[in-house]
């Protein structure tokens, strides 16, 4: 097997149940590393010109010398950084370090690209701002800053207001991939949200490359229907289908946002302007909504993929691609602003480079308007725009003939570049990938 080269990290969510008292210690080292953070982020921002050009390695040892005591440092420059911060063990001065470094790095290069205008969409743009300190959570390092002696307990270094003491937190809930032999458990954070305290545990995944059979999973997204699945081996024999629509949570979405063109429509009459926070906390259950929806739809397409053993998800590119309006009072463009297209495509990518696999990117261009049997262009029914007419009167799911079309672009793109002494797909037998449909397959396989 041949493990993939570029670099998967992923976070696991460890849930902690600490004391009151507990609680209160976290919290309190939590505002202490904020507060080292925001000092030295105005530290490494002063001498950015002699740390711009450096990487974090070479650039923590410096920063150090100039704030942090000791017997060959007698006088550092910032001295009172040890009077302020007494005792701050070393990992958890160098964690800030290195995420002020970051912070500063950032800045200096938005703000020089809003100076050069790459980054200005108006005249008007106002410059970036450095954000010192801004929910930033201490990195524990193992060892120094935490201990796992088990899954059920971690000791973790906590600050009393005096002192840095080691408390022992129970660990409530944990994930699965520490299960995993082959992903590397890295430095995990201590984070506190709406009141509940977790560790989030990284781990560096290294999974064996996928050595599925000559199989394509291929989707086209639509806003009919929400994701419209097919598995196509490399003769064009089409194995499954499914169409993935969560009707219910869209629903429930669509329903939500009606009532915000209800409330400004009482609010505004003929004329006005809402407020900058208006109906913020509808549009945030809607924003859930649609992560909830494409963490299903992509879950559920790589399950897919995983039963009928396919090593590659193949998507139409749709990165570029703009929503013309509708008709006069139709709602076609408020569907397109709810086309979660790249929310899906992105988070199945996220889930199957994880299992090994690989996603592939076809042109979308003539997908859906060619019908997959090679009788040339489709025509649209009016009255349910899902189905289609072809041109020997066949009638068919226009959004499942594109996803066998995909299929076919897809394994046509990786049967030329993985079998170069195979016939190339410029023969005359068989249509540029560009351009191909799903009988392009059957031909080929005559």
């Amino acid at each position: 097997m041949v493990t993939q080269k570029h670099k998967i990290i992923r976070t696991d969510k460890w849930s902690l149940n600490p004391s009151g008292a507990q609680r209160n210690l976290c919290a309190v080292t939590i505002s202490v590393y904020q507060r080292a953070c925001k000092f030295l982020t105005s530290i490494v921002y002063t001498h950015w010109n002699l740390l711009g050009s450096l990487n974090t390695k070479e650039a923590v040892p410096i920063v150090e010398q100039l704030m942090h005591k000791t017997k060959k440092n007698i006088n550092p420059k910032y001295s009172i950084f040890g009077k302020v911060f007494y005792k701050m063990p070393s990992y958890y001065r160098r964690a800030a370090i290195a995420f002020a470094l970051g912070q500063v790095s950032s800045f200096v290069t938005r703000y020089r690209n809003w100076q050069s205008g790459q980054s200005r969409n108006k005249r008007t743009a106002k410059p970036p701002l450095l954000t010192i300190g801004s929910n930033c959570y201490p990195a524990l390092y193992k060892g120094q800053c935490y201990r796992l002696d088990s899954l059920h307990e971690v000791n973790i270094k906590l600050f009393n207001g005096k002192e840095w003491i080691w408390e022992t937190i129970k660990i409530s809930t944990v994930r699965s991939r520490h299960v995993v032999p082959e992903n590397k458990q890295l430095s995990p954070y201590l984070i506190e949200k709406n009141g509940r305290w977790n560790l989030a545990v990284p781990f560096h995944c290294k999974p064996e490359k996928r050595q599925g059979v000559n199989r394509v999973v291929s989707i086209d997204q639509g806003i009919n229907t929400t994701a419209v699945v097919s598995v196509v081996d490399s003769i064009g024999t089409v194995i499954h289908r499914e169409f993935i629509h969560p009707g219910k949570d869209i629903d429930q979405r669509d329903k939500k946002l009606k009532s915000i063109a209800k409330k400004a429509s009482k609010t505004m009459g003929k004329g006005g302007k809402l407020h900058k926070r208006f109906c913020s906390n509808t549009y945030r259950k809607c924003r859930n909504i649609n992560r909830q929806i494409a963490h299903q739809v992509s879950k559920r397409i790589v399950q897919i993929a995983i039963d009928f053993d396919c090593s590659v998800i193949a998507f139409e590119y749709l990165k570029n691609w703009k929503p013309k309006g509708g008709k006069k009072r139709s709602n076609l463009k408020q569907k397109f602003h709810g086309w979660l297209k790249s929310m899906i495509r992105n988070y199945t990518e996220e889930k199957w480079l994880e299992l090994g696999g690989k996603v592939k990117d076809v042109i979308a261009r003539g997908t859906s308007s060619n019908a997959y049997d090679g009788s040339g262009k489709v025509k649209r029914d009016k009255a349910n725009y899902a189905l289609a007419t072809f041109s020997n009167g066949k009638r068919y799911n226009c959004d499942l003939s594109a996803a066998y079309n995909v299929a076919s672009r897809a394994i046509q793109e990786l049967t030329r570049r993985n079998d170069s002494q195979g016939r190339s797909s410029r023969s005359s037998s068989r249509s540029h990938r560009s351009r191909a449909v799903l009988c392009d397959l059957w031909v080929s396989h005559t």
